[in-house]
C-alpha cells in the first residue's frame, strides 16, 4: 500500500515537470502526453508491485527454512518455541504452567488474574465448571528441556 502512495506522489510531480501546458502547442499534445505518462506510470507501478511480491516471497521462504541457512551461533536463539509452550493469555513461554477446567494450560499468574474477574475460559469463552488450577508438571518439564537445549 505504501508503494502506491509513493507512486501517486511521483505521478503528480511528473505532471508538474511535464511538457504539457507550457506553450502554444501544449493543449494539442497534452492528451497524448497524459496517456503516455499514465501508461508508463502504470507499468512502473506494476513492476514495483511484482518486485515487492517477489521480495516478500523470498523473505517468507527464508523464514520457512528457519535459521538453517543463517549463521550457526544465533540459530538456536531464533528458533520459535512449540506453540503449546506459549501461554494464550500472555503469549510468552510459560514458566509455571497450570491446567484450567477447560483443559488448556496457562501461565499461573495470568490465569489467576483472569479468574479474579471472570469465570469463563480465555480460549473458548465458555463458562468454566470450576476455578481449580492443576500444575502441569509434564509440560513444565518439556519447556525446561527445550529451554536448556536452546540457550
Amino acid at each position: 500500500k505504501g508503494k502506491k502512495g509513493k507512486k501517486k506522489k511521483k505521478k503528480k510531480k511528473k505532471k508538474k515537470k511535464g511538457k504539457g501546458g507550457g506553450g502554444g502547442a501544449g493543449p494539442s499534445r497534452e492528451p497524448e502526453d497524459e496517456a503516455a505518462l499514465v501508461a508508463a506510470e502504470e507499468a512502473e507501478l506494476a513492476a514495483a508491485l511484482e518486485e515487492s511480491a517477489r521480495l516478500e516471497e523470498g523473505r517468507r521462504a527464508a523464514e520457512a527454512q528457519g535459521s538453517s541457512s543463517a549463521a550457526e551461533a544465533p540459530a538456536p536463539r531464533e528458533e520459535e518455541p512449540p506453540a503449546d509452550f506459549i501461554c494464550p493469555i500472555t503469549t510468552e513461554v510459560m514458566s509455571d504452567p497450570v491446567m484450567a477446567a477447560d483443559g488448556h494450560s496457562y501461565e499461573r499468574s495470568a490465569i489467576e488474574r483472569w479468574l479474579a474477574t471472570k469465570s469463563t475460559s480465555p480460549m473458548t469463552g465458555e463458562a468454566l465448571e470450576h476455578s481449580i488450577l492443576t500444575p502441569n508438571h509434564a509440560l513444565r518439564g518439556r519447556i525446561r528441556e527445550w529451554q536448556e537445549a536452546h540457550r
